[in-house]
Order: C-alpha cells, then sequence, then structure tokens
C-alpha cells in the first residue's frame, strides 16, 4: 500500500496491547506518514476491563513497535467523556492535526464521520484469539496467553506482575472463570 495520509489517527484501550494492535498499526502506518495512536479510557485503572494504567499502556505500545515504528507515531492517553458527541471534539483539542481515523469501533466510525474525516476500517487478524478480553480471561484462568502478545509487552506485564493483577481484579470482582 502507498502512504495516501500525512497523519491519522488510531484509537484503542490496549488492555493490554497485542499482535492484533501491531498488525493493525503497521496496516495504519502504510497508509499514513504518522499515526497519533490515542489511549482511550486512560483515566481507568485498576479494573476487570481496564486493568492496566494508561502509562503502563503507553509503555507497551512504545515496546512494541520498537524504535523502527515509534518514531513515526504519536502516543497520547485520551480520557472518555460523558457526552459522546464531543468526545472526537476533545480528542482534536489534545492530539495534533490528522486526516483521517482508523479503526473497528462502530461508535468511533459514526463520530469520525459525522465530523468529515475520512474513515478506514482495519482488516482483523485472528480476531477469535487476538482480544484484549480473551487474554485477559487467559491470565485470570492461568492458561497460556504470551503467544497472542509481542514478546517485549509479555515481559514488561511480567515485570509489574500484570498476570496477577488481572488475577486479583477477576476474584474482588468475583467474576466466573471460563
Amino acid at each position: 500500500m502507498r502512504q495516501i495520509y500525512t497523519r491519522s489517527f488510531y484509537p484503542g484501550r490496549f488492555q493490554p496491547f497485542h499482535k492484533g494492535h501491531f498488525h493493525a498499526i503497521k496496516y495504519v502506518l502504510d497508509m499514513s506518514r504518522e499515526v497519533v495512536i490515542g489511549v482511550t479510557a486512560a483515566q481507568f485503572n485498576f479494573l476487570k476491563d481496564n486493568p492496566f494504567t494508561a502509562g503502563e499502556r503507553v509503555e507497551m505500545v512504545k515496546l512494541a513497535l520498537g524504535d523502527e515504528h515509534y518514531r513515526r507515531c504519536y502516543v497520547i492517553p485520551l480520557d472518555n467523556v460523558t457526552d459522546n458527541a464531543e468526545w472526537l471534539s476533545m480528542v482534536e483539542s489534545k492530539v495534533p492535526r490528522f486526516e483521517a481515523v482508523f479503526t473497528n469501533n462502530v461508535l468511533v466510525e459514526l463520530l469520525a464521520k459525522r465530523k468529515g474525516y475520512k474513515v478506514h476500517n482495519i482488516p482483523f487478524k485472528d480476531r477469535e484469539n487476538l482480544k484484549g478480553s480473551k487474554i485477559r480471561e487467559l491470565m485470570a484462568s492461568e492458561k497460556p496467553w504470551r503467544h497472542l502478545i509481542p514478546e517485549p509487552v509479555a515481559r514488561f506485564i511480567d515485570e509489574i506482575d500484570g498476570e496477577e493483577r488481572i488475577r486479583k481484579l477477576y476474584k474482588a470482582e468475583r467474576i466466573p472463570l471460563p
């Protein structure tokens, strides 16, 4: 693919950053000189669905991308807002300008089109397994998960004792495991 945009926006929670996210960012980089990676739901952490802090997720993105890809990216934590119609305006005030939005999130697509952005869906890679919720469940139930995550991110999760954190959060919320 050839680069058709100067800068594009790709939002995600990255709870945790996995190989599907890596595939998506490479896809966006193929079409854009630079990518603004929005680490969304930045204000949420230490919850079953959002176990990692925004800072930890920013580190995961950097570790996964490595210098070659990271130098073409801006990684910016973004809080959620209570009024969905205002979300993209908030994003625009916090990040460098962008021309297009890459997402598979229906709400983000709707909001971006409403503001006049070109929107592109990203081809999924192994969507059945490369989902944050599935990976968190695997971690919580002590089943193999490392093969779904870039190796530097898996090491980082070990360093911050992320797997144990997720197990405790599942227990705290009394979530039955498969």
